[in-house]
């Protein structure tokens, strides 16, 4: 079980082979994935910044307290993925090592935020700002696979080693003994 309190630990990789993961941070998916968490950025400050004003003042009481709350909860995922983006790609630019990145000074603690409100009051807040939520959410997900997947988390579960690797150190021990 993942607990996301563990202070996290860098993935292990034999000397030799390529981390899957590590590459896919540093491509060009990963460059579409920060392009489109600051555009994202963007558009929700412009938004609550101005037709969001509006619409709010237009809300019976509770969709408007539904929407403050939504607004500042947007606010905050925008900022925890937007500094989590700004990180990796300093990792990615050879600012910083993956080692440094992962230490509790430069780490960012990314929290799920899922929707606060009950689903009909949902329904009441303006169409755009659920569209950006709903937005924020997924790219929220996809940064904490990412996350989990750079920094594994120390759970106590241990994987055994691969079959195959086994019977290839089997084959490699038995033709240095026949030399």
């Amino acid at each position: 079980m993942t607990r996301f309190f563990d202070p996290p630990t860098i993935s292990m990789v034999r000397p030799g082979t390529v981390s899957f993961i590590q590459k896919l941070a540093g491509s060009n998916a990963f460059k579409a994935m920060f392009k489109e968490g600051m555009a994202l950025v963007e558009e929700a400050a412009a938004y609550l910044d101005g037709p969001g004003r509006e619409e709010s003042r237009q809300l019976r009481r509770p969709a408007a307290l539904a929407y403050a709350t939504e607004s500042m909860r947007l606010t905050t995922r925008l900022m925890q993925i937007a500094s989590w983006l700004l990180l990796q790609r300093a990792v990615n630019e050879g600012e910083m090592t993956l080692a440094q990145a992962a230490t509790d000074k430069h780490r960012v603690r990314l929290s799920r935020q899922d929707i606060a409100c009950a689903a009909d009051i949902f329904e009441e807040l303006p169409d755009r700002l659920r569209e950006l939520s709903l937005k924020s959410l997924r790219l929220q997900a996809r940064v904490m696979h990412l996350d989990r997947c750079l920094f594994a988390r120390d759970d106590g579960v241990t994987i055994s080693p691969s079959p195959i690797a086994s019977q290839v150190e089997r084959l490699r021990a038995a033709f240095q003994t026949a030399m």
